[in-house]
This record gives C-alpha cells, structure tokens and sequence, in this order.
C-alpha cells in the first residue's frame, strides 16, 4: 500500500483521501472509529497490517475552546497519537506526514513567523500540537510536519460555513479584526501534502526534504476581512450582504486565547519543494462554488 490517512472525515482526511484516489494512489483512508490515533495498540495493528509507505496524520483534537476543560483528551489525541504513529513509521520504514497549526506560536511576533522561530503556545490546544510535533521528531527522522492556519473546506465545519449559516440569519454580524492569518483551502493543503508524497514514492524527494515547513493559503487578512470577502462572494447565494462590524478581541471573550499573529512565512516550502499555497481569496472562490445551493 501507497498512502494511509487518518482522521478521514476531517477537512484535511476527507480532501487527502478524495484527491489521492483521484491520482490514483493506492490509498486507505480510516475515520476515527476505525482507526483511534490515541490507542497505542490498535496503531500498531492497523499499520503493521497494511505497511503503507507513507503515512498522512489528518487526525486531530482541533476545539480549540473544549481543550481547556479537556487537556487530557487533547493530548493524548495530538500529542500521543502522533507519537504512536511516528513509532511504527520508523519501524516499517514508512515516512510520516503530520499536519500542525499556527496556535504553536504565541501571536505576538512583529511579521510573518517562520519555521525556526520560537514556539509558546498560549492555550491547551497549541500546546498540545507542539508536543504532538516533538513525539514525531524523536520517533523518525523521516518525517514531513506542515503547520497550517485558518483551515476552511466545503467539508465538515469551519468558519466560512459558520459565517454562511450566520449570514442567513442576521442582517449584520460583529466580527473580530485584529487577529490575522492565512486562510487555508483543505484541498490546497491536501494536494500540497500528495504532491509531496507522490515525489517520495517516486525516488525525487530532495535530500533536505524532511522536516518543519510552512504550508498555508498566500495572502493575509483578519477574521472580519474573511467574513467580508465570504459574503462578498456568495451575494447570489444569499441574496443580500449583510454588515459586517469589526470588533477587537477583547469584545469577544474565548475560554482560550488566540494569536494575534498567525502569519506563516511559506517561502521555505517553496525554496526547497517548489510549492507554493495560491491565494487565499482565490481558494475561497472555488470553494464556495462548490457548495450546494441551499
């Protein structure tokens, strides 16, 4: 077997799985209920049992708010599992594709973060992605880790569709503009991910290949600049545009405290892979035409 990804019915599963079988890659695809990241024993079963060459990690304990009530759960879900899965990567000589987040970073770095910078996560969940990408560094040199940001999809939730559903129901919305980022199409991310495993199963992997990159949507904006551009774009699905008021965070208190900054500078990706996430406005497009009309 090619490919193995976990957490198929995530965002980032469900898009690794569908463009993967569209390139034809002998791929299993496996939701939490049939394979648990977090249970030691059943990793070690289920890899063993179909030794794929290379793994995709898309499983993740991503509510960023529940995490603060549930560290343990978080962890042993981003940090355990993908530990357990680096363990039995090395060991059947398989490589590990592992996917984390901007929320490593505390936010308050002037410009876009690279990869070398400091991490200090500044809630549960970024800590736990940190401790999930230090399980996998340990485990297996042969590893790529791609830390995404602001992950959106016509699959599974998100806040595109939340601000979708919310547009249907209220003529004006406050939303938070002084946290920014990099919007991040699942499917960009997923085909970014492909295209790299492709390479490796074909013997073209660069030497330098392994390791932490930056793999996210070009372009930035804030919370309100996507709420903003999602209703500009979909006037005809909702036959009106409804106001948008921008609001500091401070107005819209979280159990968990979110970047301010989450930027990722994507140009290592691009110097030692050639690739290179297209603009993030320009994913968005695509993905809300692709949604049902309803």
């Amino acid at each position: 077997m090619q490919l193995l990804v976990t957490g198929a019915n995530g965002q980032l599963g469900f898009e690794v799985a569908r463009l993967g079988k569209l390139r034809g890659l002998d791929l299993k695809a496996l939701t939490r209920a049939e394979l648990d990241i977090g249970n030691r024993n059943r990793v070690k079963a289920v890899i063993e049992q179909f030794r794929p060459k290379i793994i995709v990690n898309a499983a993740a304990y991503t509510s960023v708010d529940k995490a603060e009530n549930e560290a343990e759960l978080a962890f042993c879900v981003n940090r355990d599992g993908p530990g357990y899965l680096a363990e039995v990567a090395r060991d059947i000589g398989a490589v590990l594709f592992h996917v984390s987040t901007d929320y490593v970073f505390d936010g308050t770095k002037v410009g876009p973060y690279v990869e070398s910078d400091p991490v200090s996560p500044l809630g549960v969940y970024g800590a736990s992605k940190e401790a999930g990408e230090n399980a996998v560094r340990e485990a297996t040199n042969r590893h790529v880790i791609l830390r995404t940001a602001w992950v959106f999809d016509a699959h599974g939730a998100n806040f595109v569709k939340t601000m979708l559903r919310l547009a249907k129901e209220r003529e004006e919305l406050r939303v938070v503009d002084d946290q920014v980022g990099c919007p991040t199409h699942a499917a960009d991310l997923a085909d970014a991910a492909l295209t790299l495993a492709v390479r490796i199963l074909a013997d073209s992997f660069p030497a330098n290949g392994f390791g932490t990159f930056h793999c996210a949507g070009s372009g930035q904006t804030t919370w309100c600049g996507l709420a903003r551009k999602t209703f500009e774009l979909s006037v005809s699905r909702l036959g009106k545009t409804p106001t948008v008021i921008p609001i500091p965070s401070s107005e819209y208190q979280t159990p968990a405290l979110r970047p301010a900054n989450s930027v990722l500078d994507c140009s290592l990706l691009n110097q030692v892979h050639r690739l290179k996430l297209r603009p993030w406005s320009q994913a968005l497009e695509e993905m809300l035409s692709s949604l049902p009309n309803r």
